[in-house]
């Protein structure tokens, strides 16, 4: 692990921003025309904001990166959109090249940047192996001794013959993953291109990684927006934002550095105050107050990981036997649990009270999520009378590592969606 495999010195990349090329005759005349008497350009491109964006104006993609890359280390690279990582990869890749700053490299490379990379349409499958492996630097005999492993692995036997544009998306990923992974290069590099591909055979692709690395004593880099999956194969990350290094270390630490660059406002803290009720039938007799998450300093779960938070009620009259329903839905607002605290509470009139709850999220997938929470009332007939309601208290990001499996225990309703048995809450 000692051995730095690739060295990235004060590395910059500029961009020029504005049309470039492809206008016509009569419009170049006009715009030098218009610079010549110290007038606006005509045809000048207008930014989202309203402003121009002059054709010479530059952009850094990327600002200073340095860091080693060691021999063996499996690299997750992290970001938000716009963050540099594609950039940084093809850079890598010598795609292209940086502006300023140096690159230098101590093996042979296999890059993974799109789908279907080099392939070309009207070639077969067969035909687009050795095509593509010609230009990622492999000869025909060494295509010729890894062919039958290449086809095997990609599950593309059957249609190994066939024009590859009538190959699905994720038929394009298998041939293309699997030529680059079974290439005899020292650095394996993928953008996120496992995400095409079915869940099955992500996990096999992430395995092959990781047998690369460990077994082969090869060098990963992966970028994804996936957590889960960095976590099970990466050993070490970078994170990056606006084309700066802003992480260099541990998995965990650069998860928690990327998820705390991000928004996190009405996340981890939510004061339901100004909140904007959507009606209160009974005229605000108990109002739900706060959310506060417990232990975390966003919104991101992950596989078993609970949702525990404290939720405070106050009361504007004495009120009994009231209940707390948490829903949680998918973002386009389709029920997916739902929890009910199993006993009553009272409160009398200017109390506030303060609840942990814990629910268990662990038979949801991965995904996008928002709660709904209802101040409720049970009536002699068993009907819930509505006190107050926020939609949403919370919105939540989960993800489970890929493979992760969960034996359903949760009682189907008839309404369609789950009913949570998971539930702890208590006062605090």
């Amino acid at each position: 692990m000692s051995d730095v495999i690739i060295r990235i010195d004060d590395v910059y990349k500029q961009y020029r921003l504005g049309s470039i090329g492809g206008r016509t005759f009569q419009e170049d005349v006009k715009s030098l025309t218009a610079k010549l008497l110290h007038r606006e350009d005509p045809n000048q491109k207008v930014g989202k904001e309203g402003g121009a964006v002059k054709r010479n104006e530059r952009f850094y993609a990327l600002s200073g990166i340095s860091f080693d890359i060691y021999r063996g280390d499996t690299l997750g690279v992290i970001g938000q959109n716009g963050a540099g990582k594609s950039t940084l990869l093809k850079l890598l890749s010598r795609v292209t090249a940086p502006t300023s700053g140096t690159i230098s490299y101590n093996g042979r490379i296999s890059s993974m940047l799109e789908v279907g990379t080099g392939f070309h349409p009207e070639l077969t499958g067969r035909e687009n192996v050795y095509l593509n492996g010609a230009i990622l630097g492999m000869s025909k005999s060494e295509i010729d001794r890894k062919f039958d492993e290449i086809v095997e692995f990609a599950e593309l036997s059957q249609f190994i013959d066939t024009p590859v544009k009538r190959y699905s998306s994720g038929m394009y990923v298998k041939l293309a993953f699997s030529v680059s992974a079974h290439l005899d290069a020292d650095i394996l590099v993928m953008d996120e291109v496992l995400a095409v591909g079915d869940v099955r055979f992500q996990q096999k692709c992430l395995q092959k990684m990781g047998a690369v690395a460990t077994d082969e004593g090869k060098t990963v880099l992966y970028v994804s927006h996936n957590m889960a999956t960095i976590r099970q194969l990466c050993n070490r990350c970078v994170v990056l934002e606006k084309g700066k290094l802003k992480y260099d270390g541990d998995v965990s630490g650069g998860i928690e550095a990327y998820l705390s660059s991000q928004d996190t406002t009405q996340r981890v803290y939510n004061d339901f105050s100004n909140v904007k009720r959507r009606y209160l039938k009974y005229g605000g007799r108990a109002m739900l107050k706060s959310l506060e998450l417990i232990g975390k300093y966003n919104n991101y779960f992950v596989n078993d990981e609970k949702l525990s938070f404290y939720l405070n009620c106050e009361n504007h009259e004495d009120t009994e036997e009231l209940h707390i329903h948490f829903i949680i839905k998918t973002m386009d607002d389709i029920p997916v649990a739902t929890f009910l605290s199993p006993d009553v509470f009272s409160a009398k009139k200017g109390q506030e009270t303060r609840f942990k709850v814990t629910l268990d999220i662990s038979e949801i997938v991965s995904g996008n999520y928002k709660m709904d929470i209802v101040l409720v009332k049970a009536n002699p007939v068993c009907n819930f009378i509505h006190y107050d309601t926020v939609n949403p208290a919370l919105c939540f990001t989960k993800e489970l590592s890929l493979g992760t499996t969960y034996t359903i225990t949760w009682k189907t309703q008839d309404r369609g969606y789950v009913q949570g048995k998971g539930i702890e809450i208590e006062k605090v």
